[in-house]
């Protein structure tokens, strides 16, 4: 396991009440309200899905940029859903779908596939939850005239 000392970066979040309470980070750019997944407040899946999808979308563009592709934007919608079963209590699964502006679906799911291997998300729930990786494309679709 690596070390916090040869980290380039490290959150540090304090959240009190779990699920129902409130989370702040030390430099207080980070200070919400948590609810259960039915309240007012922003919940933990949420979080995760924000902060998967940010990581997962830079993957995708540092390997567009190495391999000196034109993705244009990247567009990632995170779905992270919390499950409940008898045997096995509470977990999660992840569905990311992906858009480039200027690629067509199949180098689009490329992209995915490189960035899956890439990304500390992706390294991180690797093993431990399902994660399913889609694409949908607008670069095959004729753009509305100006």
């Amino acid at each position: 396991m690596p070390s916090i000392n040869n980290a380039i970066y490290t959150a540090h979040v304090t959240t009190t009440h779990g699920r129902e309470g409130h989370s702040v980070s030390d430099d207080k750019k980070l200070d919400i309200t948590l609810t259960p997944t039915n309240g007012t407040g922003t919940n933990p899946e949420q979080l995760f899905a924000a902060g998967y999808s940010a990581c997962f979308g830079s993957a995708m563009k540092a390997i567009a940029d190495k391999q000196k592709l034109e993705a244009g934007e990247i567009t990632i919608d995170a779905y992270v859903s919390l499950h409940k079963e008898e045997e096995k209590g509470f977990y999660l699964s992840v569905s990311l779908t992906a858009k480039a502006e200027n690629l067509d679906e199949a180098a689009t799911q490329n992209l995915m596939e490189e960035a899956h291997q890439m990304c500390p998300y992706s390294k991180a729930t690797r093993g431990n939850i399902e994660v399913t990786l889609t694409t949908t494309s607008t670069a095959h679709l004729e753009q509305p005239a100006a």
